[in-house]
Formats: structure tokens, sequence, C-alpha cells
């Protein structure tokens, strides 16, 4: 699974690392939070979590766009905030976006909450890393439970990573016609099973998609299921590192960039080096 991810590029590198044409992060959109975010939307998230409105990247006609020119206007590469955790557009309650944070991309285009979305509304997650908790086969912590070490996951390349994404749209009936906030935009990021090396300290990972497959994926126009699902098989591995961090990434409200710093290995307790399979600190 993927809960927990580092968004670090300010607006002015995402929109170039991601060739994005419209930056439309200012548009209205209704929050889930109940507290106002921290830090804002928008802005460099060493600690991003589910429920959290993120930037997200894709195709689609600028809203407003064909009323105002009287034709149908191309669509083009936008970077939006949505919200994490899709909530279908036939949910009841934009709660179940809790449940939705991630979809395995074996059965992506079986599933009905994502499986139109997946033909039809396919988005990136603009990230520099991803977050997992290393289960220890050795240490327990103090309520003798397995001890939990966390993880940096990143690009040895040191390359932005696209996660490949979904988005849906939620309107909530109670709200005035022509309030924008009526609507709730979200969005979930696909998984898949851990390459080599990084199995070691989860078995799931996001599905990062090679810049190569950036354009296809966000094509409104290839709604071809199989097609899609082409486009989800891994490269292969080695394009990933990943190093243990401090557990101060535990708790959402702690954020900065020292959460990326690399924890010394003397400081470790009965973790796996990923790489190697060495039990450390045992």
């Amino acid at each position: 699974m993927c809960g927990r991810y580092a968004a670090t590029a300010d607006p002015d590198e995402l929109i170039e690392a991601f060739e994005v044409d419209l930056d439309a992060t200012d548009q209205p959109s209704r929050s889930v939070l109940v507290n106002p975010q921290d830090p804002p939307a928008g802005t460099p998230d060493f600690n991003m979590a589910p429920s959290k409105q993120a930037p997200v990247v894709l195709t689609r006609t600028p809203r407003g766009e064909v009323a105002d020119r009287g034709e149908q206007a191309d669509p083009i590469r936008q970077a939006r905030l949505l919200t994490w955790g899709l909530v279908p557009s036939w949910a009841k309650d934009p709660k179940v976006g809790l449940r939705m944070t991630n979809a395995r991309a074996e059965t992506l285009l079986d599933k009905p909450s994502f499986a139109r979305a997946a033909t039809a509304r396919r988005c990136l997650v603009p990230a520099a890393g991803w977050y997992e908790w290393q289960v220890s086969p050795v240490a327990k912590d103090a309520k003798g439970k397995p001890r939990k070490q966390p993880f940096f996951m990143h690009r040895g390349d040191g390359e932005q990573l696209g996660f490949a994404g979904v988005y849906e749209f939620w309107r909530d009936r109670s709200a005035p016609e022509d309030d924008p906030t009526a609507w709730i935009v979200s969005f979930t990021i696909i998984t898949t099973a851990a390459e080599t090396g990084l199995d070691r300290v989860h078995d799931r990972q996001p599905v990062v998609l090679e810049r190569a497959a950036w354009q296809d994926w966000l094509d409104p126009t290839l709604t071809d299921p199989d097609e899609v699902r082409s486009l989800l098989e891994s490269p292969g591995p080695g394009r990933f590192e990943a190093y243990p961090i401090s557990t101060a990434v535990n708790t959402t409200r702690n954020n900065g960039p020292q959460l990326l710093d690399r924890l010394p290995d003397d400081h470790l307790v009965g973790a796996v080096n990923p790489a190697t399979g060495e039990v450390l600190g045992g």
C-alpha cells in the first residue's frame, strides 16, 4: 500500500517537471478536513497523508472553456488540488474515501469503484518518494509487538516520481446548484507488487510511471482497458533506493525536509537492509 508520501515540489517546480499547461491549483474545491490543512494545500508537504488535498496532474478541458468559446475546446494538461481518497460519484457519504486511498493494479479495471475512472479519468500524482514501515523479523516494541521501522523510497536518479492514479467527482446534492465547494474531486494511488529489494520493506508499492508513459496515461482518448492495463506493467527493478528514517514521520503533524534524513545504522533495532537482507541492530 501507499499510505504516506513526500510531495516536496513547489508549484513552479511541479509545472516545469510535468510540463503543465495550466496551473489550476487555485480553483476552489471542497476539502474533507475539519481543520485547515497544514502545511497549506499546494505548498511542499513532506508528510502527505490521506484526506489532504494534494497536487495532481491531469488532462482535461478547462472549466468554462466550452461555454466561453461556444465550441468544443481541446483538453490540456493541468495541475489541480485533489483530495487523497477516492469518493465514487454514487457514494452517499464522502467518508468512504478513507477506505479508497489505494487501488490495486491487478483489479483496477474490475472494481466498480475504479473501473470507469481507469478508462476515463487518469492522473499523475507528483512525489519525491514514499514511506513504508518495515515489520522487524526479530525485534519487539514496548508492547511486545514486532517493531516497525519507517523507510523512505525514492528514485536512485533523483528524478520526480509520477504515481499512476485515477480521479473522480462527487457532488453534495444538498448544496446549492451554483456552489463550487459542493464538489469533492478526489483521487486514489494505484499500487502493485513491490520490486525485489523493496519487498524487504513492504510487499506493495505505488505504480511509478516512466516519463515516456506520462502522455499516454494522461490521454483522455485512450479508453481501451487492455491498453490501460499495459501501461501499469513495471519496466523492471533497479529504479529505486530505500533507506531508514526517523519515526518522526509516524505522526502526521510532523513535517519538513528533516523527515527525509537518513537514520544511521547504529540507530536501527532489528531492521532489514533492503539491498542485502542483512539484519541491523538485532
